[in-house]
């Protein structure tokens, strides 16, 4: 009897330690899917990937992790996902900085537009004009006067080189007839730390970067950069109305994939993408980062790219800006 049991007992100790060891295999084989982010900690990128990775993550039914790759305006992450497999476990998170690159350098190891396919757009970011208080301006036209009396004084900073806050304050000054000396960061929040820090006298900085500083007597918001006023900082006027008319600057921000990405795949990850966007408290996740949640199905998407591409090229051009 007792042998029976004894073998009984071995009987069952092996299908249990089957049944954990095929757990563990399934657990070991989970999906691992990379969002990589061109720019550092601080940018609007990084901030957006963490707020949502986890949630995407359980609407997959995989770990996606978010990975930084700064350099170079965002090429050097761009290039990164371009070049991986087309399986969709290797994403961007994009904006507008990343069509930018596409006519400031000359040459990149991608095209912007053709190594990539839209996978989900997340929504809109807007942008902002900050002086620093030590300029005692209040609005754009003081702004004006100020830099235009001084030509080659003062500094801006931004996220870098192709940035969108690089492009955006140098059409600006392109626009306006201004010169500054342009200083380039690694992140928008380094940007803003040199504001700050009186080492620069302007940034033009993602409404994130500028809604928790709003009351900090060291910077002064001087305008949105939006065609509207933004929803965020709804006291604010925009460029065009408070000084230079027809100025006009924005971005969408998405998640891109390698081209030659399945459609399947591409369409799996939209609707997940459009799950979790669908949920009130990603909603108001989104809002206090500053973002206007705006999903849409996977062509809508790469409609609008199509569009942002040709606008950005007239956005560089107007600024004159360049990087070879």
């Amino acid at each position: 009897m007792s042998c029976l049991l004894s073998r009984r007992s071995l009987a069952l100790g092996a299908l249990s330690g089957m049944a954990l060891g095929m757990a563990g295999a399934v657990h070991a084989q989970q999906r691992v899917i990379r969002i990589v982010v061109p720019f550092g900690t601080g940018a609007v990128q990084d901030t957006v990937a963490r707020a949502f990775n986890g949630e995407l993550g359980a609407a997959l039914n995989a770990s996606v992790i978010v990975e930084n790759r700064a350099g170079a305006g965002g090429s050097v992450g761009a290039a990164l996902v371009a070049k991986a497999a087309p399986d969709g476990n290797t994403l961007l998170l994009a904006a507008a900085s990343h069509h930018i690159a596409g006519y400031l350098y000359s040459k990149l190891a991608y095209d912007p537009l053709k190594d990539f396919v839209g996978v989900a757009n997340l929504g809109n970011a807007g942008y902002v004009v900050v002086a620093s208080s030590a300029l005692n301006v209040s609005n754009i036209a003081e702004f004006i006067r100020e830099v235009k009396a001084h030509p080659g004084k003062y500094n801006y900073a931004s996220a870098g080189n192709g940035s969108a806050t690089h492009l955006a304050m140098a059409s600006f000054l392109a626009q306006a007839g201004l010169e500054m000396t342009h200083i380039p960061t690694k992140s928008t929040g380094e940007a803003i730390t040199e504001l700050l820090a009186g080492r620069v006298q302007a940034v033009t900085s993602s409404s994130i970067g500028v809604m928790g500083l709003q009351n900090d007597a060291r910077i002064k918001p001087l305008a949105s950069t939006g065609r509207l006023r933004s929803p965020f900082l709804p006291n604010l006027p925009t460029v065009a109305e408070s000084g230079l008319p027809g100025y006009e600057f924005d971005s969408w921000i998405g998640l891109l994939a390698p081209a030659g990405t399945p459609k399947a795949e591409v369409d799996r990850l939209n609707a997940a993408v459009d799950k979790v966007l669908a949920d009130p408290a990603m909603k108001d996740r989104f809002l206090r980062l500053g973002i206007e949640p705006r999903s849409s199905d996977a062509p809508a998407f790469q409609h609008l790219l199509a569009a942002d591409w040709r606008a950005m090229g007239a956005v560089v051009k107007a600024s004159g800006a360049r990087i070879d």
